[in-house]
């Protein structure tokens, strides 16, 4: 089981830390499921990149970058060399703990 600490470059936002979750599901869908903001306008399927965001800690417990992805987040608004999207960074089988960084979600049209 792993622990999730989801930060926010959104001011007045203060991180959430969400415990006992299980692998196999994406950070994407972690934070859809605990009702946590993060844009996906391509459904999931790694076409776009709006659901970017930072991994600070726990790198090596998602599944690898893949080249499709790594074109994506060049398109990504402000990308970093820890930018993942997170409809591809599945929690691996094991423990641990992840610390995400989710881009100001308001930068997006419609907001």
């Amino acid at each position: 089981m792993y622990t999730v600490k989801i930060k926010f470059e959104e001011k007045g936002r203060e991180p959430v830390v969400l415990e006992n979750i299980a692998p196999g599901d994406s950070l994407l869908e972690i934070c859809l499921d605990h009702e946590i903001e993060l844009h996906h306008n391509c459904g999931a399927v790694c076409a776009c990149s709006t659901c970017h965001l930072y991994v600070e800690q726990g790198m090596d417990s998602l599944e690898e970058l893949s080249d499709k992805e790594e074109d994506f987040i060049d398109r990504a608004v402000n990308p970093r060399i820890n930018s993942r999207l997170g409809c591809q960074c599945v929690l691996q089988p094991g423990s641990g703990e992840i610390t995400v960084t989710l881009p100001d979600q308001s930068q997006f049209l419609g907001e």
